[in-house]
């Protein structure tokens, strides 16, 4: 084994080293097993993020063998068919499938069929952060086909060569995978990943309650950042219903937090979930959601405000309040980046948030590094060395005034493991909003328990086994 981590070693690019691990993998599961599980910490941001999406733009490029399952929009009709071939080749029942289509991969967007390595990396963290055995495990990729149009001129491409398929064809062949998947594998756990904005809430509540199912990019986000904001709540030592919630981008991943945390403060404050969404300000492209904007999907709708509510804001234009302009307005204590607009959170934004709050809750959680909204430099100077941060992607810990500050990381891999392996072991038919909460609770209160650093927000990933091993059993018997 020391010989295989040398030759880890002597690779002079994390993408080398992410496909060498890959290559081992595939070559050699139980000596892969054994390194990876070895080099936990040092090998998540190799085999996931942020490297992986350096992976899957080059998949073509790099192309050796088949990974997972790939089923073409071709294939249907014979979509059943393909999945009981598939279960053939398992020795024990399979516990867990992640499926994407491959639409809105990380920070990077349409991917086409290099989105492969999001399913297969995301079962990699189940093994490595969950102890899932990953023999157990289904990684599937839906090619129905890809708008990227680099892609399609790339001759090298490995996918299928067409624009993406869309409306009523598209959720017919998501229909005829679903309801497959449901007859060959009714035990499993499926979880849903980097599917489209237009998609991705849509796919999960219709199949939510059809088969046990999950949609990262929605709920484990969701999750992990209530999980921080709960924790922040309490080192702000501001009582719960004086918060207020600012979200920079209102897309899949955005909306999924808002609802999550709204759902998560509904029952603690004792109210409804539309009384909750008063505390909640989402930004996106066109700026401010509001209700007069018709091009508001379903999911924004429920966190639009009314014009009559901004009337009186001091802002240039009405039909698109910026960040800025709400932050001015609102005095949030709460500002989270979904965006992947690197530096959106600008100097004078940070500042703002300080001015009205001694103990801002600020989260650029965004992925990769290169697409996050703020540095954790930039926010310490900032506000003083004061903020409590989480950020999606790994940081160093940062310098300031001659102390190491460490730097929380919103990571989705300290949750989904431990709710995948809650939901097989308790073979529960449905992942219910109480679970959900509960596996925030439990975050949360790790985070307190173990944390001695004042701006941290969630635990370190070094109990990552553990906290799994707490998530599985805290909401496994959970309805």
């Amino acid at each position: 084994m020391i010989e295989k981590y040398n030759e880890y070693l002597s690779k002079k690019t994390n993408l080398e080293k992410c496909l060498y691990l890959y290559d081992l993998y595939h070559d050699d599961p139980i000596t892969f097993s054994k390194l990876a599980n070895a080099h936990r910490i040092e090998f998540l941001p190799i085999l996931y993020t942020p490297t992986i999406g350096e992976a899957v733009i080059n998949y073509s490029k790099n192309y050796k063998y088949p990974l997972g399952l790939i089923i073409s929009y071709k294939d249907k009709g014979n979509i059943k068919n393909i999945l009981e071939k598939s279960k053939q080749k398992f020795t024990k029942e399979m516990t867990i499938s992640v499926v994407t289509d491959g639409e809105g991969v990380l920070g990077i967007g349409d991917q086409g069929v290099g989105a492969i390595y999001i399913s297969l990396g995301k079962l990699m963290v189940y093994s490595l952060c969950g102890g899932l055995d990953q023999s157990t495990t289904l990684p599937i990729m839906l090619d129905v086909g890809t708008n990227n149009k680099s892609l399609l001129d790339d001759p090298e491409y490995k996918g299928w060569r067409h624009s993406r398929i869309v409306g009523k064809d598209y959720y017919d062949f998501i229909d005829e995978f679903a309801k497959a998947f449901h007859e060959v594998f009714p035990n499993s756990f499926l979880h849903w990943e980097d599917f489209g904005r237009d998609n991705a809430r849509t796919v999960l509540d219709k199949y939510r309650e059809f088969h046990p199912s999950f949609n990262d990019d929605i709920q484990g986000t969701g999750v992990v950042a209530l999980a921080a904001v709960l924790c922040g709540i309490k080192k702000s030592h501001i009582p719960i219903e004086k918060h207020k919630i600012c979200i920079f981008g209102a897309g899949t991943a955005g909306c999924g937090i808002a609802n999550q945390i709204c759902r998560g403060l509904a029952i603690k404050l004792g109210i409804n979930f539309k009384e909750a969404t008063k505390y909640f300000y989402l930004i996106d492209r066109n700026g401010l959601l509001l209700e007069d904007d018709e091009s508001l999907l379903y999911f924004q709708r429920e966190f639009a405000h009314s014009y009559y509510e901004v009337s009186s804001w001091q802002v240039k234009d009405y039909k698109h309040i910026s960040l800025l302009e709400v932050i001015k307005n609102v005095h949030p204590t709460v500002l989270i980046g979904c965006s992947t607009a690197f530096g959106a959170f600008t100097d004078e934004i940070l500042t703002e948030m300080y001015k009205y709050n001694k103990k801002p809750i600020i989260m650029p959680i965004s992925n990769p590094t290169s697409k996050a909204e703020a540095t954790p430099e930039r926010v310490l100077k900032c506000t003083e060395g004061n903020a409590l941060i989480a950020t999606g992607s790994p940081f160093e810990p940062v310098e300031y005034n001659g102390s190491k500050i460490t730097i929380s990381q919103c990571n989705n891999a300290l949750v989904f493991p431990g709710i995948g392996i809650g939901m097989v072991r308790s073979k529960a038919r449905i992942l219910s909003d109480k679970m959900l909460l509960k596996a925030s609770e439990v975050l949360s209160s790790e985070c307190e328990k173990t944390s001695s650093d004042n701006n941290s927000l969630l635990p370190s990933f070094e109990r990552v086994l553990e906290i799994s091993e707490i998530i599985s059993k805290g909401i496994g018997f959970r309805v």
